[in-house]
């Protein structure tokens, strides 16, 4: 696939995904929501991908939708008149899914660790988008707004699922009820990022701490970012308990064994395990019926 509004350049087991409307803030379009898709899930089996970076090229990381297109501007077929049963028999109803929610359901399925490198105003769906990301660094020129209400719409792209995981339920009602647009500082403040860094030293920060990931090994990497995303939500801890045993369990055998190996031969392990083709048996376990 030819892409448009966004860049994929993979070096040294680090992807960089840059979206690239740089004109346009990176707004955010239909067009773009099924390039990430694609992006996303090409990496998702990409052996040469240990780590991902998202990031927005030119002064803005994403400056919401674009709300310039003719018609319904978020890509919506108002003709339909969709219900929850259309909704739950299907994973997308074209032109009734919301595109935020694809792309964030794509990061969420996603093999490999997401970190945003948030450069500049990250507001709506720029927002929300960065919810489903595992570790968020911010610009000290970043801005943040889960901007909704102030246009009569509701937050999107699954962020009712992500963001009171992240921030709490009373922060995360109170950034939406008010559309308030809030800095880097209070992001940190608040726990929605890691970090905040000089504008020159935002991706650097980012890649130090993606090549902390890149050198273990993917298939531990893949199960653990699976097991924290889907088994936290879990009713009871023995569900955690029930994939913890197999995951150690097979992983133990492989990339375990080297790991175990160089450590009593004081050395950096040589991991060989691809998370294409060496997931073991019992992933993806939430298929299962």
């Amino acid at each position: 696939m030819q892409y448009n509004t966004i860049e994929y350049t993979v070096k040294d087991l680090i992807l960089t995904l840059s979206l690239n409307r740089p004109e346009q803030m990176n707004a955010f379009t239909v067009e773009m929501a099924n390039e990430l898709i694609h992006a996303f899930n090409r990496a998702s089996d990409d052996d040469e991908v240990s780590a991902i970076v998202v990031t927005g090229n030119g002064r803005a990381f994403c400056a919401g939708m674009d709300l310039t297109r003719e018609g319904n501007v978020f890509g919506l077929d108002e003709s339909q008149q969709p219900s929850l049963d259309d909704m739950q028999q299907s994973d997308r109803l074209d032109g009734v899914s919301d595109t935020g929610g694809t792309v964030n359901l794509a990061i969420f399925e996603c093999k490999k660790p997401v970190i945003a490198a948030i450069n500049g105003a990250a507001v709506g769906v720029g927002a929300t988008m960065l919810a489903a990301m595992d570790i968020r660094l911010a610009s000290e020129k970043a801005k943040i707004g889960f901007v909704f209400e102030k246009i009569g719409i509701t937050p999107e792209a699954c962020s009712s699922w992500f963001l009171p995981r992240i921030v709490g339920i009373s922060q995360a009602l109170e950034w939406v009820y008010t559309g308030e647009i809030f800095d880097a500082e209070t992001a940190k403040a608040t726990g929605f990022v890691r970090s905040v860094h000089a504008s020159d030293e935002l991706l650097d920060a980012a890649y130090e701490l993606a090549q902390k990931i890149a050198n273990k090994s993917q298939v531990s990497i893949t199960l653990a970012r699976q097991m924290m995303q889907r088994l936290s939500a879990m009713p009871h801890p023995r569900d955690a308990h029930n994939i913890d045993s197999l995951a150690i369990f097979y992983a133990s055998q492989t990339d375990g064994k080297e790991g175990v190996k160089s450590f009593l031969e004081k050395r950096e392990p040589r991991f060989t395990s691809k998370s294409s083709t060496d997931m073991p048996s019992f992933y993806p376990w939430w298929d299962v019926k």
